[in-house]
Protein backbone atom coordinates (compact mmCIF):
# COMPACT_ATOMS: atom_id res chain seq x y z
CA UNK A 1 0.00 0.00 0.00
CA UNK A 2 1.46 3.15 -0.91
CA UNK A 3 2.55 5.46 1.61
CA UNK A 4 0.63 8.48 -0.23
CA UNK A 5 -2.78 8.04 1.30
CA UNK A 6 -3.98 5.39 4.28
CA UNK A 7 -6.76 3.27 5.08
CA UNK A 8 -8.74 2.40 8.18
CA UNK A 9 -11.15 -0.33 8.43
CA UNK A 10 -13.90 0.33 10.62
CA UNK A 11 -13.20 -1.52 12.83
CA UNK A 12 -11.39 0.08 15.16
CA UNK A 13 -9.83 -3.21 17.12
CA UNK A 14 -8.78 -4.51 13.88
CA UNK A 15 -5.12 -3.69 12.96
CA UNK A 16 -3.79 -2.72 9.42
CA UNK A 17 -2.58 -5.61 7.36
CA UNK A 18 0.75 -5.55 6.29
CA UNK A 19 2.93 -8.13 4.26
CA UNK A 20 1.81 -11.71 3.59
CA UNK A 21 -1.76 -10.79 5.88
CA UNK A 22 -2.03 -8.07 3.29
CA UNK A 23 -1.40 -10.02 0.59
CA UNK A 24 -4.23 -12.78 1.82
CA UNK A 25 -6.41 -10.08 2.17
CA UNK A 26 -5.59 -8.79 -1.32
CA UNK A 27 -6.60 -12.49 -2.47
CA UNK A 28 -9.68 -12.43 -0.74
CA UNK A 29 -11.15 -9.17 -1.62
CA UNK A 30 -9.88 -9.55 -5.08
CA UNK A 31 -11.90 -13.50 -5.10
CA UNK A 32 -15.61 -11.44 -3.61
CA UNK A 33 -15.35 -9.03 -6.20
CA UNK A 34 -14.68 -11.41 -9.07
CA UNK A 35 -18.28 -13.19 -7.42
CA UNK A 36 -19.63 -10.79 -6.77
CA UNK A 37 -19.55 -9.02 -10.47
CA UNK A 38 -20.13 -12.66 -11.71
CA UNK A 39 -23.33 -13.27 -9.61
CA UNK A 40 -24.90 -10.28 -8.21
CA UNK A 41 -24.14 -7.89 -10.68
CA UNK A 42 -25.80 -10.25 -12.99
CA UNK A 43 -28.76 -11.34 -11.20
CA UNK A 44 -30.08 -7.64 -11.27
CA UNK A 45 -33.15 -8.48 -9.30
CA UNK A 46 -32.43 -7.26 -5.62
CA UNK A 47 -34.12 -9.04 -2.90
CA UNK A 48 -33.26 -9.75 0.91
CA UNK A 49 -33.77 -13.36 1.97
CA UNK A 50 -34.52 -12.83 5.35
CA UNK A 51 -37.55 -14.61 7.59
CA UNK A 52 -38.70 -12.13 9.49
CA UNK A 53 -39.07 -9.34 6.71
CA UNK A 54 -40.33 -11.41 4.39
CA UNK A 55 -43.40 -12.24 7.05
CA UNK A 56 -43.54 -8.73 7.31
CA UNK A 57 -43.75 -7.69 3.79
CA UNK A 58 -46.55 -11.00 3.66
CA UNK A 59 -48.51 -9.47 6.66
CA UNK A 60 -48.34 -6.12 4.76
CA UNK A 61 -49.61 -7.14 1.24
CA UNK A 62 -52.40 -9.38 3.13
CA UNK A 63 -53.96 -6.33 5.72
CA UNK A 64 -53.84 -3.89 2.39
CA UNK A 65 -55.99 -6.95 0.96
CA UNK A 66 -58.07 -7.64 3.78
CA UNK A 67 -58.84 -3.51 4.22
CA UNK A 68 -59.73 -3.46 0.19
CA UNK A 69 -62.20 -6.89 0.92
CA UNK A 70 -63.92 -5.08 3.86
CA UNK A 71 -64.43 -1.84 2.33
CA UNK A 72 -65.59 -3.04 -1.29
CA UNK A 73 -67.43 -5.72 -0.02
CA UNK A 74 -69.36 -4.94 3.07
CA UNK A 75 -69.15 -0.98 3.18
CA UNK A 76 -69.52 -0.04 -0.88
CA UNK A 77 -71.41 -2.68 -2.58
CA UNK A 78 -74.43 -2.83 -0.55
CA UNK A 79 -74.68 0.91 -0.50
CA UNK A 80 -77.57 2.36 -2.03
CA UNK A 81 -75.44 5.32 -3.63
CA UNK A 82 -74.14 4.08 -6.51
CA UNK A 83 -71.87 6.87 -7.42
CA UNK A 84 -71.05 7.67 -3.37
CA UNK A 85 -69.67 3.21 -4.29
CA UNK A 86 -67.94 3.87 -7.12
CA UNK A 87 -66.50 7.05 -6.38
CA UNK A 88 -64.87 6.00 -3.31
CA UNK A 89 -64.55 2.27 -4.51
CA UNK A 90 -62.40 3.64 -7.63
CA UNK A 91 -60.14 6.10 -4.97
CA UNK A 92 -60.03 3.40 -2.39
CA UNK A 93 -58.22 0.74 -4.80
CA UNK A 94 -55.90 3.37 -7.19
CA UNK A 95 -54.94 4.55 -3.65
CA UNK A 96 -54.11 0.96 -2.62
CA UNK A 97 -52.76 -0.03 -6.14
CA UNK A 98 -50.03 2.48 -5.46
CA UNK A 99 -49.22 1.98 -2.11
CA UNK A 100 -48.65 -1.84 -2.92
CA UNK A 101 -46.36 -0.90 -6.17
CA UNK A 102 -44.37 1.53 -3.72
CA UNK A 103 -44.07 -1.01 -1.48
CA UNK A 104 -42.93 -3.38 -4.31
CA UNK A 105 -40.40 -1.21 -5.45
CA UNK A 106 -39.01 -0.36 -2.27
CA UNK A 107 -38.20 -4.27 -1.49
CA UNK A 108 -37.08 -4.92 -4.79
CA UNK A 109 -35.25 -1.90 -5.76
CA UNK A 110 -31.10 -1.81 -4.66
CA UNK A 111 -31.09 1.11 -1.94
CA UNK A 112 -27.21 1.49 -2.69
CA UNK A 113 -25.19 -1.26 -2.19
CA UNK A 114 -21.37 -0.77 -2.30
CA UNK A 115 -19.89 -3.54 -4.41
CA UNK A 116 -18.64 -6.52 -2.80
CA UNK A 117 -14.99 -7.10 -2.54
CA UNK A 118 -13.55 -3.65 -4.10
CA UNK A 119 -11.11 -3.11 -1.42
CA UNK A 120 -8.23 -4.41 -3.68
CA UNK A 121 -5.05 -2.18 -4.14
CA UNK A 122 -5.74 -1.92 -7.59
CA UNK A 123 -9.04 -0.84 -7.22
CA UNK A 124 -7.44 2.17 -4.72
CA UNK A 125 -5.10 3.25 -7.06
CA UNK A 126 -7.39 3.78 -9.36
CA UNK A 127 -9.18 6.02 -7.17
CA UNK A 128 -6.20 8.72 -6.89
CA UNK A 129 -6.45 9.84 -4.30
CA UNK A 130 -4.62 12.90 -2.45
CA UNK A 131 -1.49 12.33 -0.42
CA UNK A 132 -2.82 11.74 3.71
CA UNK A 133 -6.31 11.53 2.18
CA UNK A 134 -8.04 8.48 4.54
CA UNK A 135 -10.39 5.75 2.71
CA UNK A 136 -12.14 3.17 5.23
CA UNK A 137 -12.72 -0.28 4.15
CA UNK A 138 -15.54 -2.39 5.98
CA UNK A 139 -13.72 -5.73 7.22
CA UNK A 140 -17.44 -7.41 7.06
CA UNK A 141 -18.01 -7.18 3.43
CA UNK A 142 -14.56 -6.52 2.76
CA UNK A 143 -15.41 -3.49 0.52
CA UNK A 144 -14.16 -0.06 0.68
CA UNK A 145 -17.47 2.57 2.59
CA UNK A 146 -17.51 5.53 0.72
CA UNK A 147 -18.95 8.52 2.77
CA UNK A 148 -21.94 8.39 4.99
CA UNK A 149 -22.34 4.84 3.90
CA UNK A 150 -22.70 2.48 6.79
CA UNK A 151 -23.21 -1.99 7.09
CA UNK A 152 -26.21 -3.56 7.14
CA UNK A 153 -26.34 -6.68 9.31
CA UNK A 154 -29.09 -8.10 7.12
CA UNK A 155 -28.26 -6.88 4.01
CA UNK A 156 -24.64 -8.00 4.50
CA UNK A 157 -23.72 -5.08 2.41
CA UNK A 158 -22.92 -1.67 2.99
CA UNK A 159 -25.41 0.79 1.79
CA UNK A 160 -24.67 4.06 0.92
CA UNK A 161 -26.85 7.19 2.33
CA UNK A 162 -28.22 4.42 4.76
CA UNK A 163 -31.29 5.21 6.87
CA UNK A 164 -32.62 2.09 8.55
CA UNK A 165 -33.17 -1.27 7.69
CA UNK A 166 -37.25 -1.46 7.36
CA UNK A 167 -38.76 -5.20 8.26
CA UNK A 168 -42.35 -4.15 6.61
CA UNK A 169 -40.09 -3.43 3.37
CA UNK A 170 -37.75 -6.37 3.74
CA UNK A 171 -35.12 -4.01 2.58
CA UNK A 172 -32.70 -1.16 3.77
CA UNK A 173 -33.77 2.23 3.20
CA UNK A 174 -31.03 3.99 1.64
CA UNK A 175 -29.92 6.77 -1.32
CA UNK A 176 -31.77 4.65 -4.15
CA UNK A 177 -34.86 3.48 -2.88
CA UNK A 178 -36.01 6.23 -0.47
CA UNK A 179 -38.36 7.85 -2.81
CA UNK A 180 -40.53 4.71 -2.44
CA UNK A 181 -40.53 4.17 0.61
CA UNK A 182 -41.86 7.83 1.09
CA UNK A 183 -44.91 7.01 -1.41
CA UNK A 184 -45.34 4.06 0.68
CA UNK A 185 -46.05 5.47 3.58
CA UNK A 186 -47.49 8.41 2.30
CA UNK A 187 -50.26 5.79 0.48
CA UNK A 188 -50.67 3.64 3.22
CA UNK A 189 -51.64 6.73 5.63
CA UNK A 190 -54.08 8.00 2.51
CA UNK A 191 -55.99 4.67 2.34
CA UNK A 192 -56.01 4.42 6.20
CA UNK A 193 -57.17 7.64 6.89
CA UNK A 194 -60.14 6.97 3.80
CA UNK A 195 -61.26 3.38 5.32
CA UNK A 196 -61.50 4.97 8.78
CA UNK A 197 -63.74 7.66 7.79
CA UNK A 198 -65.79 5.38 5.39
CA UNK A 199 -66.24 3.05 8.54
CA UNK A 200 -67.47 5.81 10.56
CA UNK A 201 -70.09 6.52 7.80
CA UNK A 202 -71.16 3.07 7.78
CA UNK A 203 -71.34 2.45 11.25
CA UNK A 204 -73.75 6.03 11.48
CA UNK A 205 -75.95 4.33 8.27
CA UNK A 206 -76.01 0.97 10.29
CA UNK A 207 -77.35 2.15 13.30
CA UNK A 208 -79.82 4.49 11.38
CA UNK A 209 -81.36 1.43 9.61
CA UNK A 210 -81.02 -0.78 12.73
CA UNK A 211 -78.90 -2.69 10.33
CA UNK A 212 -80.91 -3.73 8.41
CA UNK A 213 -79.70 -3.69 4.54
CA UNK A 214 -76.43 -1.82 5.60
CA UNK A 215 -74.75 -5.10 4.58
CA UNK A 216 -74.67 -8.37 2.79
CA UNK A 217 -73.10 -9.44 5.83
CA UNK A 218 -74.87 -10.45 9.68
CA UNK A 219 -74.90 -7.69 11.71
CA UNK A 220 -72.38 -9.64 14.35
CA UNK A 221 -70.36 -10.42 10.88
CA UNK A 222 -70.40 -6.64 9.52
CA UNK A 223 -70.06 -5.12 13.08
CA UNK A 224 -66.43 -7.23 13.36
CA UNK A 225 -65.05 -6.97 9.93
CA UNK A 226 -65.67 -3.00 11.11
CA UNK A 227 -64.30 -3.09 14.16
CA UNK A 228 -60.95 -4.79 13.08
CA UNK A 229 -60.35 -2.44 10.49
CA UNK A 230 -60.87 0.42 12.58
CA UNK A 231 -57.84 -1.04 14.72
CA UNK A 232 -55.78 -1.71 11.12
CA UNK A 233 -56.71 1.63 9.94
CA UNK A 234 -56.05 3.24 13.09
CA UNK A 235 -52.70 1.87 13.91
CA UNK A 236 -51.67 2.28 10.64
CA UNK A 237 -52.66 5.28 9.98
CA UNK A 238 -50.55 6.60 12.84
CA UNK A 239 -47.62 4.49 12.41
CA UNK A 240 -47.34 5.94 8.67
CA UNK A 241 -48.29 9.25 9.22
CA UNK A 242 -44.98 9.58 11.80
CA UNK A 243 -42.80 7.87 9.17
CA UNK A 244 -43.32 10.09 6.40
CA UNK A 245 -42.91 13.12 8.85
CA UNK A 246 -39.41 11.84 9.67
CA UNK A 247 -38.50 11.08 6.29
CA UNK A 248 -39.45 14.13 5.04
CA UNK A 249 -37.46 15.49 7.38
CA UNK A 250 -34.30 13.80 7.29
CA UNK A 251 -34.69 14.97 3.70
CA UNK A 252 -35.04 18.47 4.17
CA UNK A 253 -31.54 18.42 7.02
CA UNK A 254 -30.10 16.64 4.68
CA UNK A 255 -29.40 13.63 7.19
CA UNK A 256 -30.32 10.07 7.40
CA UNK A 257 -31.48 8.29 10.85
CA UNK A 258 -28.90 6.11 11.58
CA UNK A 259 -26.69 9.68 11.68
CA UNK A 260 -29.15 11.53 13.71
CA UNK A 261 -29.32 8.56 16.18
CA UNK A 262 -25.19 8.51 16.12
CA UNK A 263 -24.98 12.61 16.64
CA UNK A 264 -22.39 12.26 13.88
CA UNK A 265 -21.16 15.42 13.03
CA UNK A 266 -21.54 16.16 8.89
CA UNK A 267 -18.09 16.13 7.36
CA UNK A 268 -20.16 16.76 4.04
CA UNK A 269 -21.58 19.56 3.11
CA UNK A 270 -25.55 19.92 3.31
CA UNK A 271 -28.21 20.59 1.07
CA UNK A 272 -30.81 22.95 1.00
CA UNK A 273 -34.32 21.69 1.73
CA UNK A 274 -35.46 21.83 -1.83
CA UNK A 275 -32.02 20.42 -3.19
CA UNK A 276 -32.52 17.41 -0.84
CA UNK A 277 -35.88 17.02 -2.26
CA UNK A 278 -35.03 17.51 -5.83
CA UNK A 279 -32.12 14.39 -5.24
CA UNK A 280 -34.30 12.10 -3.64
CA UNK A 281 -37.62 12.38 -6.32
CA UNK A 282 -35.72 13.67 -9.01
CA UNK A 283 -36.14 16.46 -11.10
CA UNK A 284 -38.51 19.17 -10.96
CA UNK A 285 -41.64 19.12 -9.18
CA UNK A 286 -43.96 16.76 -11.59
CA UNK A 287 -46.74 14.14 -11.01
CA UNK A 288 -43.63 11.54 -11.36
CA UNK A 289 -42.67 12.59 -7.96
CA UNK A 290 -45.75 10.40 -6.39
CA UNK A 291 -45.86 7.85 -9.01
CA UNK A 292 -44.12 4.67 -7.70
CA UNK A 293 -44.43 3.38 -11.41
CA UNK A 294 -41.67 6.27 -12.90
CA UNK A 295 -38.37 4.52 -14.38
CA UNK A 296 -39.96 1.24 -14.47
CA UNK A 297 -39.35 -0.72 -17.34
CA UNK A 298 -42.06 -3.46 -17.38
CA UNK A 299 -39.62 -6.28 -19.96
CA UNK A 300 -36.75 -5.78 -17.35
CA UNK A 301 -39.42 -7.74 -14.67
CA UNK A 302 -39.69 -11.22 -17.24
CA UNK A 303 -37.05 -13.93 -16.14
CA UNK A 304 -34.73 -14.62 -18.37
CA UNK A 305 -32.88 -18.31 -18.84
CA UNK A 306 -28.90 -18.56 -17.38
CA UNK A 307 -26.18 -20.57 -18.27
CA UNK A 308 -25.83 -21.43 -14.49
CA UNK A 309 -29.25 -22.65 -14.43
CA UNK A 310 -32.16 -21.27 -12.83
CA UNK A 311 -34.16 -18.01 -13.83
CA UNK A 312 -32.27 -14.64 -13.34
CA UNK A 313 -34.75 -11.00 -13.40
CA UNK A 314 -33.70 -7.69 -13.70
CA UNK A 315 -34.89 -4.52 -12.45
Amino acid sequence: MSSGHRQRDVDPQRPLLDGEEEEDEEEKAAVALERSSRGEDERRLWFIQDCCGMVCAFITWFLVFFADFVVTFVMLLPSRSFWYAVVNGVLFNSLAVLALASHLRTMLTDPGAVPKGNATKKYMESLQLKPGEVIYKCPKCCSIKPERAHHCSICKRCIRKMDHHCPWVNNCVGEKNQRFFVLFTMYISMISSHALALCGYQFITCVRVQWRECSDFSPPVTMMLMIFLCMEALLFFTFTSVMFSTQLHSICNDETEIERLKNEKPTWERQTRWAGLRSVFGGRPSLLWVSPFAGLKLPTLLPRRSWRGGAEFSV
